[in-house]
């Protein structure tokens, strides 16, 4: 489980807190879902759980482990980042994906780590991209390995910034569609930002509002309101039940 408590953050000693105080909660299994406006702090939050940047208050703990405290080896094997702005190098899917051992073997990789990857490649159903380069697929095709070389580290933990955010519909809803089975059949947890809130409530088990560098609601489908998306993204919005499932739409209450 994931436990951040009063997290506090600024990017230098004149300038204003850009986390003030942000709590968090997600449980194993569970896909957290982060939601503000831009500059809310969310990229700053994952940054200080990735360990890219250092936090002047608080606390980040994963599994009672303390993350401020780990290596970025140690770090690494708990947890795996999946950037919107992939890139990989000219390397095959299978190098590609074997790269996310480097936090378990040195200079050359072993048996168990080629063993790791032939086994998400099977899982992920990417065998036939296997020997191909990265750099010939298209955008789903490799937002797809950079999930893959994610769980080659074998994290208990995935952090996803907007995954769909360069993506047309279909490869969305498979980006999607795999987050949730990773979720659902590995028990991993993800934190991950999005800015389609329809998206989000499809996706997520609990949402974390954003705003001024504090998570300002916490909680399953039911905080998703109409009054707390207003006071977030200072926008005006309707939630209607379409064929049995909400859906958030543009424009003010009729």
């Amino acid at each position: 489980m994931l436990e951040i408590k009063d997290l506090r953050f600024r990017y230098s000693r004149r300038s204003s807190l850009v986390l003030d105080g942000a709590n968090l909660e997600l449980k194993d299994g569970e896909i957290g879902i982060l939601l503000g406006r831009n500059g809310s702090g969310k990229t700053t939050l994952f940054k200080t759980i990735l360990g890219i940047e250092k936090p002047q208050g608080g606390q980040i703990r994963f599994d009672g482990e303390d993350l401020l405290r780990m290596s970025r080896r140690e770090r690494a094997r708990r947890i795996a980042y999946v950037p919107q702005d992939i890139q990989f190098g000219a390397l095959s899917v299978y190098d590609t994906i074997l790269a996310g051992r480097l936090s378990y073997f040195g200079l050359q990789p072993g048996e168990e780590d080629g063993a790791v990857t032939r086994r998400i490649l099977r899982e992920m159903q990417l065998e036939d991209l296997a020997d191909r380069s990265v750099e010939e697929l298209s955008g789903g095709e490799r937002q797809k390995i950079a999930i893959a070389r994610a769980l080659a580290q074998e994290p208990r933990m995935l952090v996803f910034d907007e995954p769909t955010g360069n993506l047309d519909i279909a490869n969305e809803q498979l980006i999607l569609s795999e987050a949730r089975r990773v979720a659902r059949e590995k028990g991993i947890s993800i934190l991950t930002s999005l800015h389609d809130l329809n998206q989000a409530l499809e996706l997520g088990d609990r949402f974390f509002f954003m705003k001024n560098g504090q998570i300002r609601y916490a909680g399953g489908p039911e905080a998703m309101t109409e009054d707390v998306i207003g006071e977030i993204f200072d926008a005006q919005v309707r939630i209607v039940e379409i064929e049995g499932k909400r859906v958030i739409i543009n424009g003010g209450k009729e």
